[in-house]
């Protein structure tokens, strides 16, 4: 979920649904702060940009808060990227880079599926 301020937003999942964040930190790579929320088995990252990410800061400016990306967890992230490539599917990253939590992580863009801007991220082993 992209966000401008991710301390006001985790704040109101903690009030409203009783939701915490269990890891902040700043991804390097992508220019962004993210806080992550476990939701059941899943969670929502909320990410907020961070000097030098124009493309999210285009994001907010055009569209506000809300859905920036929705995130899969893979068994081989290379093998996954691999078979989207041979499928036809538009990639962002043709090769894994890392992410938060220092997982490998790769984007397909949203020409792929309608708009939905997808990351792929391996699970750990």
């Amino acid at each position: 979920m992209a966000v401008d301020d991710i301390d006001g937003t985790a704040a109101r999942f903690a009030t409203l649904l009783g939701l915490l964040s269990t890891h902040r930190e700043v991804v390097a790579d992508q220019k962004v702060d993210a806080a992550l929320i476990p939701v059941g088995e899943s969670c929502v990252e909320l990410v907020a940009p961070v000097p030098g990410n124009e493309s999210l800061r285009r994001f907010l400016d055009r569209r506000g808060a809300g859905l920036h990306h929705v995130c899969l967890e893979v068994e081989d992230l290379a093998e996954a990227l691999d078979e989207l490539a041979r499928a036809g599917a538009p990639l962002i990253d043709e090769r894994p880079r890392i992410g938060a939590r220092g997982r490998k992580i790769a984007f397909v863009h949203p020409r792929a599926l309608g708009g939905l801007l997808l990351e792929l991220v391996e699970r750990p082993r």
